[in-house]
């Protein structure tokens, strides 16, 4: 199957209420069991890799060839996002390898300063036919996104997006990024706001934080993508550790990371499920 277009997947999801898993690539292990995940499930998923991941391995290239490769190899529809990048020559590289879609972060920036820079990349990447979410808010660490504060506002959440032209629009609602608890208290009539305020779809950021409820109440309200990460690290993770405490002379790491794929793989599908409203 060719990779799939994300508007390809949020559009129709937007349209009929229902939520997009989109979760993280570290290592090929994750493309692959997220991919296999939603051939469970039957189900499109977008497979996400951050700039953190590219800084890690050193370059963009090898995860997203990977990724793609495995993407296009699946049986259900697959885009491949770029998650969370500050640089714009990241953006550009994601452009070039042929990724589905981009998101651009410059909510660090100030609101004016936001909006140039993300409106830059919009036009960038719009000239290529690629897809562009941005970010409104503060999605920051646990105790700052559940700050009143950091809220993003509907008003400038629907002038941001008209002045940027962007795809997709991340905000600030209550979650937090690396949460290894899911207790997030989220604000469901915000997002009911912001779904009424706004015409592209809504990304939910920070959503390992968020329980099965939640995430089911969020996407009800409005959310359609929904980045789930640390989630399923934790689980990766500890599944590795099962293994090698049972096994503690095991030297082949397939021994150990291929049960931690499978784990992940039959998460993917019963989160897609939740999202989907099944």
């Amino acid at each position: 199957m060719p990779l799939t277009p994300t508007a390809d997947i949020l559009g129709p999801a937007q349209a009929a209420g229902t939520g997009i898993g989109a979760f993280n690539v570290v290592q090929i292990e994750h493309a692959e069991a997220i991919v296999t995940g939603a051939e469970r499930a039957g189900l499109p998923v977008i497979l996400q890799i951050s700039e953190n991941t590219a800084r890690y391995h050193g370059a963009l290239a090898p995860t997203a060839l990977a990724s793609l490769a495995v993407a296009r190899a699946a049986a259900v529809p697959v885009a491949v996002h770029l998650d969370h990048a500050e640089s714009a020559e990241l953006v550009a590289e994601a452009v070039e390898l042929g990724f589905a879609s981009v998101m651009f972060d410059a909510s660090k920036l100030p609101y004016d300063a936001n909006v140039s820079a993300t409106r830059t990349m919009t036009e960038l990447c719009h000239r290529a036919d690629i897809w562009i979410e941005a970010e409104l808010g503060a999605v920051g660490g646990k105790d700052g996104a559940h700050a009143p504060g950091v809220r993003t506002d509907p008003d400038e959440a629907r002038a941001f997006a008209a002045a940027t032209g962007v795809d997709a629009l991340a905000v600030a609602v209550g979650s937090s990024h690396a949460m290894l608890t899911r207790d997030a208290a989220l604000d469901f009539a915000l997002i009911a706001r912001l779904k009424a305020a706004l015409d592209v779809p809504l990304v939910l950021h920070g959503s390992s934080g968020v329980a099965d409820a939640g995430l089911a109440k969020a996407v009800a309200a409005g959310m359609t993508k929904v980045n789930i990460s640390t989630h399923l690290n934790k689980l990766f993770t500890a599944t590795v550790r099962e293994r090698l405490e049972a096994s503690p002379a095991l030297a082949d790491p397939r021994k150990y990371l291929g049960p931690a794929r499978d784990a992940v793989a039959a998460e993917v599908a019963r989160l897609l499920g939740v999202l989907a409203g099944r």
